[in-house]
């Protein structure tokens, strides 16, 4: 394992990642391969800040829980990093910003960019989300692709009070370059803004939504020109009508609003 040490920068270590207002966040205007090069300039050859920084992404539901969810839009402002995980928040930057988002940055696409890097850095993963089942298959099948990967553990985030105070501690042990965090909305942001402090030995967490269920075989993304088109969200009515359709009803229309009625050109923060 390569020595690691913190320097208490905290929030300088982000200042320089051009962002943009859209929507009523402030996203990164990166792409996957930048996105994946900060994360590992953030921990390699030494950790940049002082905690574990947090990465979470945006899509338009985000959008529109934000804008009606006090709490979920506190927990996204206090990220360090908000990727666009969405197309149409990539055309709508396109149309309005002189600062464009370059891509969508899909967390299920950037898992394996960064993982490449790892393997090469010798970083290290925990994976911790999901149920039992789909966490042990998907870090399975990761484990597959990417042989020379170091995961040094891995949990389903079905665990509350002790046990999961009592596994946050052995998290902290392992000291994990990377800890990718499956809750969904916002319990992963939640669990981000209780335990930071008891995770001082992780070097970035990443929430990560469905990725474990992508990563484990038991969901599929959708056509390649669907997610070009920002139709993902229909691929997913497909595939889950009765959990998804209400839903999207709701905030779809509502972040299209947001979309073009929140932003600004662009500008320089030193927060997400």
């Amino acid at each position: 394992m390569l020595e690691r040490r913190a320097n208490p920068i905290g929030r300088a270590a982000t200042a320089s990642v051009p962002r943009i207002s859209l929507g009523g966040l402030r996203l990164a205007v990166l792409d996957i391969e930048q996105t994946a090069n900060f994360m590992v300039d953030m921990v390699f050859p030494q950790r940049r800040a002082d905690r574990p920084l947090y990465l979470t992404s945006a899509n338009g539901e985000v959008l529109a829980r934000c804008a009606t969810e006090p709490m979920t839009g506190r927990l996204f402002r206090a990220a360090d990093l908000i990727n666009a995980d969405g197309q149409p928040l990539v055309t709508v930057s396109r149309l309005n910003s002189s600062m464009p988002l370059p891509e969508r940055v899909a967390t299920t696409d950037l898992f394996h960019v960064v993982a490449r890097k790892a393997e090469v850095a010798g970083l290290t993963f925990y994976m911790f989300g999901a149920d039992e089942t789909e966490n042990a298959a998907a870090v399975a099948n990761v484990q597959k692709m990417y042989p020379d990967l170091k995961i040094v553990g891995h949990s389903h985030g079905y665990l509350r009070g002790d046990a999961l105070r009592a596994k946050v501690d052995e998290i902290n042990r392992l000291a994990p370059d990377y800890l990718w965090v499956a809750l969904g909305v916002p319990y992963e942001q939640a669990f981000v803004e209780d335990f930071t402090p008891h995770l001082s030995n992780v070097g970035v967490i990443k929430t990560s939504g469905g990725l474990f269920n992508f990563l484990s075989g038991s969901r599929a993304r959708a056509p390649g020109w669907m997610q070009n088109m920002g139709l993902e969200w229909a691929w997913r009515i497909w595939l889950e009508p009765r959990r998804l359709f209400w839903r999207y009803l709701t905030t779809n229309p509502r972040a299209l609003y947001l979309l073009f009625n929140k932003n600004s050109p662009g500008d320089q923060l030193p927060r997400g």
